[in-house]
């Protein structure tokens, strides 16, 4: 079974990781070109880039013996209307988990102890004691939306510093609660985490209604998708100071210069990096072997996506 690897120095560990299992031919290609050799066109299964993961969208109409997609992303909105019916289209659901889960919890200290503020003060050289108000995790309760591996993760983070986490899904289940619960869930939450997926459910899901629900002085953290949060609804809401925020991704994205986000004192903000740490394109990989690994001896990879 051939499979085609970006020739990317981030994608180097894949074809170290690919070629070790039995069956498996490896082919690497450009992203950026526009067309594939005969050889590479053989493929069954294509791996895109762990950068830039959209490039490779023109290529598919040349695989003509494709089997199947594995993303090493988490989420597949980019390529689920790309990838035909009878093709298998895969995730890297649970490499992120780690990674994803701490830049929760470190983006929710930053802003709880205020060191956005604390850092303008020592750019000026100004010893601000007493200037500025800081608050504690301790005791907080944290909604989180999506309850996949990295919700999950989030919340059992959290529990280290004696919060409490309530959980919603997709789906109901022991523990976590199902979407129609949500619009009763929001009050009386001090933070509310985005894990979820984007989907034709989930687009636009924190909106104007939704950022209202939430009390005042609380606390936003996306790590999902840009389009999940209205932007202009948050925009309004930060304006008047009743909410703050913590976004790895943003919509539109990249954020552009001049962006009504980039002037608020209560929004920090990373550019879509949450997960980019050492070793993670290798996590990453390691979940496309075993997906791979499935598919080759005749089974259906765990993180298959229902389409």
């Amino acid at each position: 079974m051939r499979v085609l690897i970006s020739n990317e120095p981030d994608d180097e560990v894949g074809v170290e990781k690919l070629s070790s299992l039995d069956g498996i031919e490896v082919h690497t290609y450009d992203p950026n070109v526009s067309e594939l050799t005969d050889e590479q066109r053989k493929s069954e299964i294509l791996i895109p880039p762990y950068r830039g993961s959209h490039r490779p969208i023109p290529l598919l109409e040349q695989l003509t013996n494709l089997r199947m997609v594995q993303l090493l992303s988490a989420g597949v909105d980019e390529w689920a209307n790309h990838v035909s019916a009878h093709v298998t289209l895969s995730s890297a659901r649970g490499a992120h988990a780690g990674p994803v889960s701490e830049w929760v919890l470190s983006a929710i200290l930053t802003q709880l102890r205020q060191w956005p503020m604390l850092v303008r003060f020592q750019d000026v050289g100004e010893w601000a004691h007493r200037r500025f108000q800081a608050d504690t995790l301790d005791g907080k309760r944290v909604l989180i939306v999506g309850a996949g591996h990295i919700g999950l993760a989030v919340a059992k983070r959290l529990t280290a510093f004696n919060a409490t986490s309530t959980l919603v899904a997709s789906a109901a289940r022991e523990g976590v609660h199902a979407p129609s619960e949500l619009p009763s869930l929001i009050k009386g939450h001090d933070i509310v985490v985005i894990t979820a997926p984007l989907t034709a459910a989930t687009r636009g899901l924190v909106n104007g209604a939704f950022l209202s629900a939430m009390d005042d002085g609380s606390l936003l953290v996306n790590v999902a998708r840009g389009q999940i949060v209205e932007t202009d609804a948050l925009v309004a809401e930060l304006r008047n100071g009743r909410l703050c925020a913590a976004l790895d991704v943003t919509d539109p994205e990249p954020l552009p210069t001049g962006h009504p986000l980039w002037t608020f004192p209560g929004l920090i903000i990373s550019p879509h990096s949450a997960r980019t740490v050492p070793g993670a394109n290798s996590l990453c990989y390691s979940v496309a072997v075993e997906q791979i690994r499935t598919l080759a001896a005749g089974g259906v990879p765990s993180n298959a996506v229902t389409r």
